[in-house]
């Protein structure tokens, strides 16, 4: 029973610190972006983001949930999406930033499918 309980121990372990999907602390790997290299109208949303508003669409500073586990586990309440106008469309299109309380921002042009972590 010892052995299983340390073996157990040591497969978690493991699991942690490769980033296992399912391991309790798993980190995912989000690539980077630098600002000068987001869409403008990125640029004109972080701004907006910065300075509290006025936003543009009503959803803008809702909280973001994080479902599917793509950005760091953090508590409730953490996250907050926000639109980047995507030119030609009439709707909110699938360009967000996600902001973070702790300062951290993400951009996704995918929905949600794929985040990177804004840099300057």
């Amino acid at each position: 029973m010892r052995k299983l309980v340390l073996w157990l121990l040591v497969l978690g372990l493991i699991g942690n610190l490769a980033g296992c999907p399912g391991s309790a602390s798993a980190v995912p790997l989000i690539a980077s972006i630098n600002i000068a290299e987001l869409p403008r109208e990125a640029s004109v949303t972080l701004r907006l983001i910065e300075r509290g508003g006025p936003f543009p669409h009503r959803r803008d500073g809702v909280v973001f949930v994080n479902h599917e586990k793509h950005l760091p586990i953090k508590p409730r309440g953490t996250y907050h999406e926000y639109t980047v106008p995507t030119p030609g469309l009439r709707g909110r299109g699938a360009r967000r930033i996600i902001a973070s309380e702790t300062g951290e921002y993400y951009y996704t042009d995918d929905h949600y499918r794929s985040f990177r972590k804004i840099s300057e």
